[in-house]
């Protein structure tokens, strides 16, 4: 697959061979994306959610009154979840709420998810995108050029420092190195954005995958 390659104020760079076992899926599995997606949120997720249980609760032990000859119930202590202020039963708990998915998958699915992209006619590629200054207004002026308002950024092994700066104020555009792409953010963005240097990266990192 061919795709133009285009500077960032909009002029032409030539193109760029994209490998078709990468970005030329045609049956894309939204089963798979939606695995991938589930477990790097699960993996997000703090797990710091947490409840008093009986003996965290600060109340007396003491017992409420006599077992025998009042008629009520026969309890033993004001701590538990049956009465007001008292300990919550088989409340959440600080815990991990990541799980194992097999590394064939992830890499199957971030695969899916660049395809969708490029059949979607959602992918760019750019030349570079370093930059003079950090001006964000006229980093936008290029992005409108380009058309791009929701976009992930794949800049290359580092990302350019005043690219960052300049692009941190604008909305709905996130910037992140190679080591970064991964399928959820690729998703929630319109657009993909590649620098030449990440297509060569993306097509290095699979290749190693697939001789191990």
């Amino acid at each position: 697959m061919k795709l133009d390659v285009i500077k960032l104020d909009g002029g032409k760079a030539g193109s760029v061979d994209l490998d078709d076992a990468i970005f030329g899926i045609d049956d894309i599995r939204g089963d798979i994306l939606q695995r991938v997606v589930t477990w790097q949120l699960a993996k997000r997720r703090s797990g710091n959610h947490k409840i008093q249980v009986r003996n965290e609760v600060s109340r007396t032990g003491k017992k409420m009154y006599k077992q025998k000859g009042t008629g009520g119930a026969r309890h033993g202590s004001r701590r538990a979840a049956q009465f007001v202020g008292g300990a919550k039963a088989h409340g959440p708990v600080v815990r991990s709420h990541a799980f194992d998915l097999p590394k064939k998958i992830r890499a199957l699915a971030l695969k899916h998810a660049l395809s969708s992209k490029a059949k979607s006619g959602s992918l760019v590629v750019l030349d570079n995108v370093a930059l003079t200054e950090a001006k964000t207004a006229a980093l936008r002026a290029n992005f409108d050029k380009i058309g791009l308002k929701n976009a992930l950024v794949i800049a290359g092994p580092e990302v350019d420092a005043n690219f960052k700066l300049a692009a941190r104020n604008i909305p709905n555009v996130d910037v992140l190195p190679n080591a970064g792409l991964n399928v959820y953010d690729v998703l929630r963005r319109q657009t993909l954005v590649l620098t030449k240097d990440a297509v060569e990266a993306i097509s290095a990192r699979f290749a190693e995958k697939e001789a191990a």
